[in-house]
C-alpha cells in the first residue's frame, strides 16, 4: 500500500498583453485602432495527492518521482475522480512503485498545457520536491490525453526537470520549439483508431524528432481508440524504462 497525501497548491502568475503601439487612424471613419498593455495575476490552484511508497519513512534515501497528469474526464475538485484512471487507479487497487506519484487535479475550465498550467506545475514540482526526499536526478513526467499534451508542454518549457518522459495519446499545440526535447528521452504511445486526438499527433512528433533524438520512441496500437493508456500503464516495461534514465 501507499500512504497519500493530498494538498492544495496555488500560484499566481504574470501574464503579459501587448501589441502595436502606432495608432492607425481610419480615415473613411471615426475610429482609431490603438492598443492597450497591462500585467494581470492569474492565481491557478491545484488540488493534488502524492503517493508515498510504504518504506520512505523506513530509511533516509532519496526517491525517484513520477509527475502522472491526468485527463479531461478529470478536472474538478474532487481528488477521488483523478482515482479514474492511469497511475493513481492502479496505485489505489494496490499496486507499490518504488518511487513518489505526484498526481495534480487540474480545473474545470483549465487545460495541462496552458502556460499558466505549466508554468504552475513547475511550481508544485518544485514545491513538493523540497518538502520531500526527492532523487532530484530521477524526475519523470507521465500524463495521458489532455495530460499527455501537458507532459510535452511542461517537458519542453523546462527539459532541465526531467530524465525521461512518457505522453500517452497526447500532441502538442505548438512546434516551433520542439528541438527542445532533443536530449529528452520520450516514449510515446497512442491508438491507431484514436478519434479524438488522432495518432498523427505523435506520429508528428516522432518525425520531428528522432532525426535528432536517438532516445525516442513510438508505440502505435493497432484496432485501439482513445485508451491507449490501460495497456500501457498495465506494462511494467515502462516503469524499467523510466527508471533506467537519470539526469547527468
Amino acid at each position: 500500500m501507499f500512504m497519500v497525501f493530498t494538498r492544495i497548491f496555488i500560484i499566481s502568475l504574470l501574464i503579459f498583453f501587448g501589441c502595436q503601439s502606432k495608432i492607425d487612424k481610419n480615415k473613411m471613419s471615426n475610429k482609431e485602432n490603438n492598443f492597450f498593455e497591462t500585467t494581470v495575476k492569474t492565481p491557478v490552484k491545484l488540488h493534488y495527492s502524492l503517493y508515498i511508497p510504504d518504506d520512505y519513512y523506513d530509511n533516509d534515501s532519496d526517491y525517484p518521482l513520477v509527475l502522472y497528469l491526468h485527463g479531461v474526464g478529470e478536472r474538478g475538485e474532487d481528488l477521488k475522480k483523478i482515482e479514474a484512471n492511469g497511475l493513481p487507479e492502479i496505485i489505489s487497487k494496490g499496486k507499490t512503485f518504488p518511487f513518489l506519484t505526484l498526481a495534480p487535479q487540474c480545473p474545470v475550465f483549465g487545460w495541462w498545457s496552458r502556460p499558466e498550467y505549466v508554468e504552475a506545475l513547475a511550481g508544485l514540482l518544485s514545491e513538493v520536491t523540497k518538502a520531500h526526499r526527492v532523487n532530484t536526478k530521477k524526475i519523470y513526467a507521465t500524463g495521458l490525453s489532455m495530460g499527455g499534451y501537458g507532459t510535452l508542454a511542461l517537458a519542453q518549457k523546462y527539459p532541465e526537470l526531467f530524465a525521461a518522459i512518457i505522453p500517452i495519446c497526447g500532441g502538442m499545440d505548438d512546434h516551433d520549439s520542439i528541438k527542445r526535447l532533443k536530449d529528452m528521452p520520450i516514449w510515446l504511445f497512442h491508438g491507431d483508431l484514436d478519434q479524438t486526438h488522432p495518432v498523427e499527433r505523435s506520429i508528428t512528433i516522432y518525425d520531428l524528432l528522432s532525426p535528432v533524438n536517438k532516445n525516442i520512441k513510438l508505440t502505435i496500437y493497432e484496432g485501439v481508440g482513445h485508451n491507449s493508456w490501460d495497456e500501457t500503464y498495465a506494462n511494467d516495461e515502462i516503469y524499467d524504462w523510466l527508471l533506467s534514465y537519470s539526469k547527468d
